[in-house]
This record gives C-alpha cells, structure tokens and sequence, in this order.
C-alpha cells in the first residue's frame, strides 16, 4: 500500500474501526478520532500503539480539528487520507416538532464537522504534494426520508462540499471521493430500527452490510482504483465497485 499516514474521524465504532483496522492491516498508520477517548484508545491499543495515534476529538468544534491535524502530524510526519466518517442520525421526528437543538447539532457534526477537517488538513497536504478526503455519504443525500430531515440535509450539503473540493483543487493534487454504502450493521441502524420511522427501520437485520464491506471500498478508494472517480460519490450496491473490490 502506497498510503502511510490515514486519519479517520469517527473511529470508535462501527465502520470507522472497521476502516481503521482495514488501513492499518494493510501497512497504514492510523489517527483514531472520535469524542469517545476510550474507545479509540482500546482501538489504539489493539491495532498497535506504534503504528494507531488515539486523538479525542469533536470535528463539530473547528479547534479541535486542527489540533487533532496537529496531533497527527506530530506523530507520523505526514498526512495522506482523511476518512471522514463521523455522523449522526438524529433527530428522527417530523419537521414541525423535531428538537432545534439536536437538528442543529446535526449539522454541525455532519456538515460543518466535515468542513473543519478539510480546511484544517488542506495546507499540510497541499504543501506535501497532495492528499485524499474519503467521505461516508449516504442516499438520504439524494432522497428525503420521513423523520430524516436533519440527517439528508446535512449529508446533501456535505457531499457538495465534496464536489466543491474536487472543483477548487482537484488540480492541486487532492483527490475528493464519496462513499455511499447503504445500509450498514452499525448502531445508527440499531437505534433507526428502534425508532419506528420510515421505511428503513422496518428492514431486517440480514439486508445490512457488514461494517467490513464499505472499510474495504474505502482502502480501494484510497489507491489508483479511486483515480477514475475523483470528485464523485460512489455506491456500495453498485455491483462493479463490489467486484472491484472483491465482494463479491
């Protein structure tokens, strides 16, 4: 693998720490963030304290994201993927009474939150020769679902933030790619599923994907297999990217 140093935001659980095992397996170092400083730091532990760089850290606050930059660049020397995985799915209520404050918070974890770690790991990657931003889109920012507002909204915005990033310095070596992996066994699921709402909570638990499946498209995303589809989000249900990836 050609990538040294991958930074993942979100990376406590889920398929942030199945993405952090995947990069690490494949030679990687790590920068585990997340607002859970125990869970990255078992993850840490776990993966190899000299080759995974725990980092407590809320992407929402733009401090924090650049001194989680900061951090990574202290220990590895160089920053070449930002995975920027870090989400909410609440609030899960209709317009007229979802919580103000938890539908802004979800936007600053979703939206700005993504923002933050672009504009903080920009200069270094571009003063380096370049860099990768991978971002964990989904198809709630394509199609509005029932109770979902705050969460298509925020991954709308933030997968044009993609695009913009692709566009401004596409050119300058940063390559800027998407990932929609449907749905996916994690704890967002569980916690839609308990919820009630809209056609997703009703799916079985046998229709979601393994954590695994979308870390490896990202590792792939990572490499020359990614080149082709700089600036555009990818889907996990497309049966080429399974192939290309190798799961099928």
């Amino acid at each position: 693998m050609s990538v040294k140093v991958v930074m993942i935001a979100g990376a406590s659980r889920g398929i942030g720490a199945a993405t952090a095992r995947a990069f690490a397996a494949g030679g990687a170092r790590v920068a585990l963030l997340a607002r859970d400083g125990g869970a990255v730091a078992a993850l840490a532990q776990d993966i190899g304290p000299e080759r995974a760089l725990p980092v407590v850290c809320d992407i929402a606050r733009p401090d924090e994201a650049a001194q989680a930059v900061s951090a990574t660049w202290q220990a590895f020397g160089r920053l070449d993927v930002v995975v920027i995985n870090a989400g909410v799915i609440g609030p899960i209520a209709p317009l007229a009474t979802a919580d103000a404050g938890e539908w802004a918070q979800a936007v600053d974890i979703n939206l700005k939150g993504p923002f933050n770690l672009i504009r903080a790991a920009l200069p270094p990657m571009l003063a380096q020769g370049g860099g990768t931003f991978l971002h964990l889109s989904s198809g709630a920012a394509h199609s509005p679902r029932e109770g979902w507002s705050a969460y298509c909204a925020s991954k709308a915005g933030a997968l044009m933030l993609v695009r913009a990033l692709h566009l401004e310095y596409g050119g300058q070596g940063i390559r800027a790619l998407a990932l929609s992996p449907g749905t996916v066994a994690t704890d967002m699921q569980r916690a839609i599923r308990a919820s009630g709402v809209n056609e997703v909570s009703r799916l079985p638990w046998s229709a979601h994907v393994p954590p695994e499946w979308p870390a490896r498209a990202l590792v792939w995303m990572a490499g020359p297999g990614g080149d082709a589809h700089r600036g555009q989000e990818l889907s996990l249900r497309d049966a080429w990217l399974r192939e290309a990836v190798g799961l099928t």
